[in-house]
């Protein structure tokens, strides 16, 4: 498939414990155009992320889509996950491919966050490359108090507000985040042990927020019962997935810990692979019992060429 001109988008939602939600809700995204990427689950960050592409108003279509059928089946107020969220439809990047502009992913976050809105009456935060403020740019300050903490902060404080629709939340669905950004990798390591206070540190250690690697973003959690650091690398090209693997092992190594895991989230470019790698050999395919780096399933070129079904 050419990449020209198409727009990949990569939604996540908070659900990862019910497979049949999670396939409802990729399903409503079968627009004629868009192709299925990839998708995952995981029950502890009870979230899952869906990766499609195509042609830039097909997919956000799609993405609009999803964000309605997330908020009819996913209810905040009883979920619960180690993933921080604000919404049913939590993110929903645009990315740009091939000759895509990432203006042009900009305007279609906008043009979306206004459709799911008007649609579904869920209110919009616009961030990144799409950010209406500058204080929203990162999404982590977008995201600060999680929904819980968003929904009491709307009401006291008007610089809290979502940037479409509001001033409340949707009272089961949240808010969702919408954006347009680069390509960025999600990379996870599990640590031998449950002490989540290591992966925390080392996280903190790595993040550029705190000084760390360039473009590496990370957070320690305790997930499937062991320590894990899971990482959004947003420029590969500057800093590979090898560096940050070595640096966090050795990080681990420093507490007397070891990595006996990694994990991809979503697919990554031809060149940000690295063969015969140690982290490569050591990846887990998220949701599933596979092992091993699959060129076939997680190469994003090559998924563009022979797409994923959907679901019924």
């Amino acid at each position: 498939m050419n990449t020209e001109a198409l727009v990949e988008c990569v939604p996540n939602f908070s659900e990862g414990a019910d497979e049949s939600r999670v396939r409802q809700i990729i399903a409503a995204m079968h627009v004629e155009g868009v192709r299925l990427l990839d998708w995952s689950r995981d029950a502890d960050h009870n979230r899952s992320v869906v990766t499609i592409a195509g042609p830039a108003n097909a997919v956000r279509e799609a993405a609009i889509r999803a964000a309605g059928k997330a908020a009819e089946l996913i209810d905040l107020t009883q979920q619960q996950g180690v993933h921080p969220r604000i919404g049913a439809a939590d993110v929903i990047p645009f990315v740009p491919l091939g000759d895509m502009k990432l203006d042009q992913c900009a305007l279609l976050a906008r043009q979306a966050g206004l459709e799911i809105w008007k649609r579904y009456g869920v209110p919009v935060y616009f961030y990144e490359a799409a950010a209406a403020r500058p204080d929203r740019v990162n999404l982590e300050e977008v995201r600060r108090g999680q929904f819980e903490g968003l929904r009491d902060a709307v009401k006291k404080d008007v610089i809290r507000r979502p940037d479409v629709g509001g001033p409340d939340l949707h009272p089961t669905a949240g808010a969702s985040a919408v954006g347009a950004r680069p390509f960025l990798v999600a990379f996870n390591v599990y640590l031998d042990q449950p002490d989540v206070g290591i992966a925390r540190g080392i996280a903190r250690a790595i993040r550029a927020s705190s000084g760390g690697m360039q473009g590496v973003k990370a957070m320690g959690v305790l997930a499937n019962g062991r320590a894990q650091i899971s990482m959004n690398i947003t420029n590969y090209r500057a800093t590979p997935i090898g560096e940050v693997y070595a640096r966090v092992k050795q990080l681990a190594a420093d507490q007397g810990a070891a990595i006996v895991e990694s994990e991809l989230i979503g697919l990554i470019p031809a060149d940000a692979y690295e063969p015969e790698s140690e982290w490569a050999r050591l990846i887990k395919q998220a949701g599933t019992a596979d092992g091993g780096f699959d060129p076939e399933r997680k190469i994003l070129e090559r998924m563009l060429e022979h797409p994923l079904p959907w679901p019924e």
